[in-house]
């Protein structure tokens, strides 16, 4: 499979590493950081040289089978980027979380990628670990297995001392109240980006016509000084956050997912499946972040040209669809 990188950054540059393992080529690369463009891929991988150029040029992506592009959170912000690649017929898999189920936040840009990439013949899919798999696509295979669904819940908690800083900055670690809410506000932080994306990824599995969807997110304030893998938090700052998305059918609560992502947290990954005579609980020793995320966009890039063109939602392509009864 040849391969086209659009970002450089850490979840680039770990796919690259992994798509080279696995006796992938890497044709393309595109970043705008001035460290690294010009500079061969393979030297900044630490792997050797490959003779191929990180550039800030798309074009340098037109012979790869597909592109992983990891360079934003909102359609809206990535959009021109992603359609840059498709209308050279090149088949994208995108960590851009609301891409994940666009048509809720996004469904003008949503169909308009659908229409370019069918023109185009090419797919694309957004994914990655979380929305896109643990609590969307995972919850949607631990339920077909419950007749009759009445209610669902996926939680996930993650020790975020444990995750790149980056992830660490947009969860606010390590500021005040007032910060982090100021913050929010103006968009420099965003927390975590797909609680409602989950929620409807879940609901569509089913066909689950839901009434309205509501999100929500807070800081998570350290009640003693933490000092660990090199980071330090004061008493009374902000450790991280949680939040949920909640799905409802009139006045009922039907689909729940939970993220908890502060310093310290427990690991694991609970769905908790009810049904109108038996309830299903699955539960995880916790799954790592960065390298889930590669797994999960590889595994499904090594599938991608199996897909007709179009856009697809992670959930489109399980084998069964699940039953709602509520």
């Amino acid at each position: 499979m040849l391969v086209g990188i659009y970002d450089f950054g850490s979840i680039g540059r770990l796919v690259a590493r992994e798509a080279i393992e696995r006796g992938h080529e890497v044709v393309g690369v595109v970043d705008i950081d001035e460290s690294v463009v010009g500079r061969d891929v393979g030297e900044v991988l630490g792997v050797g040289s490959i003779g191929v150029e990180v550039s800030r040029d798309v074009s340098v992506l037109v012979d790869a089978d597909v592109v992983i592009h990891a360079t934003g959170s909102y359609l809206d912000r990535v959009y021109n980027q992603i359609a840059s690649v498709l209308s050279m017929g090149v088949d994208v898999v995108s960590t851009c979380e609301t891409l994940a189920y666009p048509y809720y936040r996004y469904p003008v840009l949503a169909i308009r990628l659908n229409e370019l990439a069918r023109d185009s013949g090419a797919v694309i899919v957004g994914t990655g670990i979380n929305p896109g798999f643990l609590l969307d696509t995972l919850v949607a295979v631990v339920a077909s297995s419950v007749t009759r669904i009445r209610y669902v819940k996926a939680v996930r908690s993650v020790d975020a001392l444990k995750r790149r800083e980056s992830f660490k900055r947009k969860i606010g670690l390590g500021l005040d109240t007032k910060t982090f809410e100021d913050k929010m506000r103006r968009g420099e932080l965003t927390g975590h980006v797909g609680y409602a994306e989950s929620v409807y990824l879940i609901a569509h599995a089913g066909d689950l016509q839901l009434t309205r969807v509501v999100e929500g997110q807070e800081p998570v304030i350290a009640d003693e000084t933490i000092e660990e893998r090199g980071t330090r938090i004061d008493k009374g700052l902000c450790k991280g956050v949680k939040g949920y998305g909640a799905g409802y059918l009139g006045d009922k609560e039907v689909v729940r997912v939970e993220l908890q992502a502060y310093a310290k947290a427990p690991e694991y990954e609970e769905i908790i499946v009810v049904g109108k005579d038996y309830a299903v609980t699955w539960r995880s020793s916790g799954t790592p972040g960065d390298p889930g995320t590669d797994a999960v966009i590889l595994n499904v890039a090594e599938k991608i040209h199996k897909l007709s063109p179009g856009l697809h939602l992670m959930t489109d392509l399980l084998p069964f669809k699940i039953r709602f009864s509520v």
